[in-house]
C-alpha cells in the first residue's frame, strides 16, 4: 500500500456520506475463476484465485469435524497489468488444500494462505517472490485461513480464519520464519465476514468483506459490503464503514479482492468482485 499512516488516516475519515466515483471498469482479458485477494506492485497486480473443478457438497451432519466435502480445485496466482492483460500465472497448494485467500505485500514479499475449501480445515502459508512468483512454504495450521497480513514493523504475521471469525498470530525471526502460533482469538465484530486484508502499519490492518441482511423478517436477503480497520493487538474494530456499491450481478464490490492507496487528495480503491469474466473496478472516494 501507499504511505501507511496517511492511508489509514484517510480511510478513518470516510463516512456514509462520502461519495464514491467510478474511475474505470477494466475487463480482465482472461478467465479469473473465483478471485480471492489482490495486491498492486507498481504497474501490475497479483491476484489469488481458485479454479473449482468439483464443488464441495454439504453433509447432512458433520463428518470428521467437517460440514462439507473437500471438493477439488486449483489454487492460482495471476499477474496482470493495469489494462487487464494476463502476464503470467502459477499454481499454489497441494491435494485438498487448493483455496488461496487474501494477500498481503510487505514491500518485499507477497504473503498468501492456501486452505481447504471448507471451514475448520487446514492451511499452508506461503511467501512469494514477486519477481518470479516462486512460492516458499512458511508454516501450516489446522484451520482454514482466509486472509493474512505481515506486520513488517513488528516482525509479526497475522491471519484470519474462514470469514474472519478467528485470529491467529506468529512472531517472526530475522529469516521470517514463524514461531508457534498464538490463538485462536475470536473476532468480536460480526458486521462483515472478511475476504481480503492488508497491513496498515502501527499494528492495524484494513479488511474488506460482506455479509447478508434482511430489511424485515419476510424480506429477501441482500448482501452488504464494507471495510474495517482492525487493531491486531486485540482484534477490535477501530473503524467500520458500509460500502453501498454493487456490480450488475448483484455482488458487493467488496466481495473478495481489493486494494487501496492514496491518489492525490482522494483514496483509490480497486475491486474484482465477480467470477470468471471479471472486471477490475476502480473507484475514487474523498474523505
Amino acid at each position: 500500500m501507499s504511505d501507511d499512516a496517511e492511508l489509514a488516516g484517510r480511510v478513518a475519515r470516510l463516512t456514509r456520506a462520502s461519495q464514491w466515483h467510478l474511475v474505470e471498469a477494466v475487463p480482465l482479458a482472461f478467465t479469473a475463476h473465483h478471485p480471492q485477494g489482490m495486491v498492486r506492485l507498481g504497474d501490475r497486480f497479483v491476484m489469488s484465485s481458485v479454479e473449482i473443478l468439483e464443488r464441495t457438497v454439504r453433509y447432512g451432519e458433520p463428518k470428521g469435524g467437517h460440514d462439507r466435502s473437500a471438493g477439488k480445485g486449483r489454487g492460482i496466482l495471476f499477474e496482470f497489468d493495469l489494462k487487464g492483460h494476463l502476464l503470467r500465472e502459477t499454481s499454489l497448494g497441494e491435494g485438498d488444500i487448493y483455496h488461496p485467500g487474501g494477500l498481503d505485500f510487505d514491500g518485499t514479499h507477497i504473503w498468501v494462505p492456501v486452505a481447504e475449501y471448507r471451514p475448520d480445515s487446514r492451511s499452508i502459508v506461503y511467501r512469494v517472490e514477486p519477481g518470479t512468483l516462486a512460492a516458499r512454504e512458511v508454516t501450516r495450521l489446522a484451520d482454514h485461513l482466509g486472509a493474512i497480513v505481515h506486520a513488517h514493523d513488528r516482525a509479526e504475521l497475522h491471519a484470519a480464519s474462514w470469514g474472519g471469525r478467528r485470529y491467529y498470530g506468529w512472531r517472526l525471526d530475522r529469516a521470517l520464519n514463524p514461531g508457534a502460533p498464538a490463538g485462536p482469538r475470536d473476532n468480536p465484530s460480526h458486521y462483515i465476514d472478511f475476504q481480503d486484508c492488508h497491513y496498515l502499519g502501527g499494528g492495524r490492518m484494513l479488511c474488506s468483506g460482506l455479509n447478508a441482511y434482511r430489511m424485515r423478517a419476510d424480506a429477501p436477503v441482500f448482501p452488504l459490503g464494507g471495510i474495517e480497520i482492525v487493531d491486531l493487538a486485540d482484534g477490535r474494530a477501530l473503524f467500520q464503514l458500509p460500502v453501498s456499491l454493487w456490480t450488475a450481478s448483484g455482488r458487493p464490490v467488496t466481495q473478495n479482492p481489493f486494494w487501496a492507496e492514496t491518489h492525490g487528495a482522494a483514496l483509490r480503491f480497486y475491486f474484482v468482485p465477480d467470477d470468471d469474466s471479471a472486471v477490475l473496478y476502480i473507484y475514487d472516494v474523498t474523505p
